[in-house]
């Protein structure tokens, strides 16, 4: 067996993490210049237990490969959630990430075949829930069924790139991965192959955590932010990258109108779409540094995915209800002082609710946008999609309504103004709350 499939025992692991701080170090700068704290307010932020980043090379103590080889690259895919935004052609079991709202293959389909390129499909995993295996499986019938990995109850993100990295780790420990939405929209195949090639390489030399920012295009409330530093050069021994890398300076939280205005004018600042890209060992140290609870919990975790799925279904069944509910973002990011924003110049949209989906579908000269048989009189603005099976489908005809959304399925119907979109959560929460009803979720 190759030394990239080998699975080590605990004391392989526990050696590659601890090793990496004197063999791996990264640096988010060439000028020598510590980079900024980041935080989300202004209290400090806490620092690596590694030296501050000073260089965009590894050490020379050691030289590091010049790139991940295709099998020991791998992808995550975060692929929970509960079906709420998107009530009701969205339910527990077929989330967002599993409909075809905008095409003949989901969201999720589309995510693998996004990375396949630059991964095999042995080397995707999917992190789901239980309520969610058996569609998961169904829709990816090429990717091994042990690949797809379900969480016994969510925990947030931090949990499941913790689990991820386990997983990786127990198939190798030189592994570099990047973690992605299951549900985003991104109709740039090849920018986006191009950039995460890039990343795949960048992350494989040394201890740096990769994150893809979005040039923002609008003040829009609803992101996070990340505020970059200047443009990075490439490694010395490498070829310049196509993708433009910066420091990363600070994470910010989802900004008020007017702040988000100042970001955007500003130009130093990216939406923080959620995908990162980082070795192992950088990972597992950074959790370590942070997140210890969390570190100790993936010794555990790489321990019981050595033995094998049954072993691991058993430990998460037992330890995953008591780990603590914490994003990545705030767990890890927020903290690490070795972060670079790679510039995602691809199409991209989180898709975050029934507004978005006016962004991706063709607007009639009343800027009404609908997927079904509609007819309208004086009409304008709103969102109309019918979801409901080809024999049951009937015209919906609307008079004088405005800026609302109206969705059909078999067994339910949704009116909403679209001020009120976020508020579809709740209705929800309600409807699993009232026996008669609790079937819709």
């Amino acid at each position: 067996m190759s030394k990239t499939t080998r699975k080590p025992g605990k004391a392989q692991a526990v050696a590659a993490v601890r090793k990496a701080g004197a063999t791996k170090r990264y640096a988010a700068g060439e000028s020598g210049k510590k980079p900024s704290t980041r935080t989300p307010s202004s209290t400090p932020a806490k620092r690596t237990a590694s030296a501050p980043p000073t260089s965009t090379q590894p050490k020379a103590a050691r030289p590091s490969r010049t790139t991940a080889p295709a099998s020991d690259r791998f992808v995550i895919i975060m692929a929970g959630g509960r079906g709420e935004r998107f009530w009701p052609v969205s339910r527990e079991k077929t989330p967002k990430q599993l409909l075809k709202l905008l095409g003949d293959q989901s969201f999720l389909q589309l995510a693998v075949q996004r990375v396949l390129p630059l991964v095999p499909i042995e080397n995707v995993l999917i992190i789901t829930n239980a309520a969610q295996v058996a569609e998961v499986r169904r829709q990816l019938p090429t990717l091994p069924a042990a690949n797809v990995i379900a969480e016994p109850v969510g925990r947030d993100t931090c949990a499941a790139v913790t689990l991820g990295a386990a997983l990786v780790g127990a198939r190798s420990t030189t592994a570099v991965m990047a973690v992605l939405p299951a549900d985003h929209v991104i109709p740039e195949d090849r920018k986006f192959q191009q950039v995460l090639k890039d990343c795949f390489d960048l992350a494989s030399r040394g201890q740096v955590i990769v994150t893809i920012g979005i040039q923002p295009t609008e003040p829009a409330t609803g992101y996070g932010y990340i505020r970059v530093g200047e443009a990075l050069p490439p490694p010395k021994d490498a070829k310049p990258y196509k993708t433009t890398f910066h420091r990363a300076e600070q994470f910010k939280e989802k900004p008020t109108y007017d702040t988000a205005l100042e970001y955007v004018q500003s130009g130093r600042y990216r939406w923080n779409a959620g995908m990162f890209i980082w070795s192992f060992v950088t990972v597992t140290q950074g959790l370590q540094a942070h997140q210890p609870d969390m570190f100790d919990a993936c010794q555990r975790w790489f321990q019981a995915a050595t033995a094998g799925p049954a072993k691991l279904a058993r430990t998460l069944a037992t330890e995953y209800p008591a780990i603590r509910k914490i994003s990545i973002d705030y767990a890890l990011m927020e903290h690490a002082q070795n972060v670079v924003v790679a510039d995602g110049d691809f199409e991209w949209d989180d898709l975050g609710a029934w507004n978005a989906l006016a962004r991706h579908l063709k607007a009639d000269a009343e800027g009404n946008c609908a997927v079904g048989d509609f007819l309208h009189v004086d009409a304008a603005r709103n969102i109309v999609y019918d979801a409901r099976s080809a024999s049951r489908r009937t015209p919906i005809c609307i008079v004088g309504l405005r800026d609302s959304i109206i969705v059909q399925t078999d067994d339910a119907t949704l009116v909403a103004h679209k001020s009120q979109s976020q508020k579809i959560k709740e209705l929800v929460k309600r409807l699993a709350g009232d026996p008669r009803l609790a079937k819709l979720v």
